[in-house]
């Protein structure tokens, strides 16, 4: 079995290539690790023998069987049709085909049944939707969700390398030869992720309510606020809920802890960024009713976005491939 990653020497191929290794039954695959030309003279260690990175069109001559994509919209739009003419399947973290009515959004613990051997291209969710999706995909299944206020609190490894060495040189007083903030974030917040759209929402705003809307197949009014932080480790959201019908809160608990992957806290214990940082889990905590309005309740979710926000859950939608395959 023969897989490449593009992106390979970004922050999500590193993890990607981590995961993998985590996994046994990736020890005897063929990786093509896959970056950019001023990149290729690279070398990448995988289960400790070392491999040379190349650039994407010796990948494409190599037609590997399934390809990662993580290094960004613009890469995937070019050359993901490419791999996909030669027969390779894709799996593509940026956002270029995530609302293309067309292709598979896929958290596999809530819509991997969807895919199938027709599936040649397949969309990675956006970091703050995966951890939002998951625990509640059980309270929407199972009660169904009228409206999500989502306020979130983003580390700077959402914008890869470059997000974190603008915070590291700040902090250090050093200048940046290319910011990916707009402002200072060190001791700082930035009520902006990604680019502004006319409505005056952000990109990664739209992200969470559309892409939210079409793993559930739903049409929750969502509306959410996207920040940046100065932290390295996970992401963190603030979501109010307001549900169809009024449920106990011991009810909730157990609609939030029944999906895989997801923990939840109760009472005064809470998760931190620091705390979920390097962990495939979602983490919920600070449950409560919220008595300002009927039916409603306030969650606190963190998640490390280059783990289950993005390697992870890539690396899982490849093992559902390869079972399906098999089968």
């Amino acid at each position: 079995m023969d897989i490449a990653i593009i992106g390979a020497t970004g922050l999500v191929g590193r993890e990607i290539i981590k995961v993998l290794q985590e996994r046994d039954h990736f020890s005897k695959s063929e990786i093509i690790f896959v970056a950019s030309h001023n990149k290729t003279k690279r070398k990448i260690s995988f289960y400790n023998k070392e491999h040379p990175v190349v650039n994407v069109n010796e990948a494409i001559k190599k037609k590997p069987k399934y390809v990662l994509f993580s290094a960004g919209s613009e890469v995937a739009k070019k050359y993901a049709k490419e791999f996909k003419k030669i027969g390779s399947v894709v799996i593509d973290n940026s956002s270029a085909f995530r609302m293309n009515k067309e292709i598979n959004l896929i958290v596999p613990e809530i819509n991997g049944s969807l895919l199938t051997k027709n599936d040649k291209i397949i969309s990675n969710p956006n970091c703050s939707t995966i951890q939002l999706v998951l625990p509640l995909h059980e309270v929407q299944k199972q009660i169904g969700i009228k409206r999500l206020v989502v306020s979130t609190y983003q580390s700077v490894s959402g914008s890869g390398k470059m997000g974190l060495e603008q915070l590291k040189n700040e902090q250090n007083k050093e200048s940046s030869i290319k910011k990916v903030y707009p402002k200072n974030i060190f001791n700082n917040v930035i009520p902006q992720c990604d680019e502004f759209l006319e409505n005056f929402y952000t990109k990664e705003e739209e992200k969470i309510i559309n892409e939210t809307n079409k793993i559930f197949n739903s049409k929750i009014r969502i509306t959410s606020t996207a920040v940046r932080i100065p932290t390295t480790a996970a992401h963190s959201e603030s979501v109010n809920m307001e549900l169809l019908r009024d449920i106990d809160l011991d009810i909730l608990i157990k609609l939030l802890s029944k999906e895989s992957g997801v923990v939840v806290q109760t009472g005064k214990n809470y998760m931190t960024p620091i705390d979920a940082k390097g962990s495939d889990k979602v983490f919920v905590s600070r449950i409560r009713k919220d008595y300002s309005k009927k039916n409603s309740f306030n969650l606190w979710i963190v998640a490390d976005p280059l783990r289950k926000g993005a390697a992870t859950n890539a690396v899982q939608i490849l093992e559902y491939l390869i079972n399906l395959y098999k089968g």
